[in-house]
């Protein structure tokens, strides 16, 4: 519903629709007892999600699984379809943020390796799914995590 009136808003004020990425929700354990695997941002260090850019070549979940293993170092299954959206700005070195929706994919972790591609840009940690959810700074996201903890995803 919000996503929705959000779009016509900024459309109706001149701006543009958010840009589109993608995120893996990185969750391990079965229903009532997950947890999820969240990591720093690299300019901030605050605790986020795995995300980026759609890739070419590849479809939406594709995308967040590459990101997951190159921000996080995870492997695993991941869902064909979103569990939902958030909104955030992303910030850039200019000073100014743009406005992005991610859309998340539930990813079901088989391996953590300990050398991947961001290593030494980030740390990664396991918080039950209501601890993440006061950690990150996008109420959507939150909401999103305490989905996840009342098996509700």
């Amino acid at each position: 519903m919000f996503v929705g009136l959000r779009r016509n808003l900024a459309m109706l004020f001149g701006r543009r629709p958010p840009r589109m990425q993608v995120g893996a929700l990185c969750v391990r354990g079965t229903r009532g007892e997950r947890q999820v695997l969240m990591i720093t941002s690299r300019g901030t260090g605050r605790w986020i999600i795995p995300k980026g850019w759609p890739m070419k070549g590849r479809g939406l979940a594709e995308a967040a699984a590459q990101e997951a293993w190159e921000e996080a170092g995870v492997r695993g299954d991941v869902a064909a379809t979103e569990i939902g959206r958030y909104h955030y700005g992303k910030a850039q070195d200019a000073g100014f943020s743009v406005p992005c929706e991610v859309r998340v994919f539930l990813l079901t972790v088989d391996d953590l390796a300990t050398d991947f591609p961001e290593t030494s840009e980030r740390r990664r940690k396991w918080f039950a799914p209501d601890e993440a959810a006061k950690l990150v700074a996008e109420p959507e996201l939150a909401a999103l995590l305490q989905q996840l903890n009342r098996d509700r995803i």
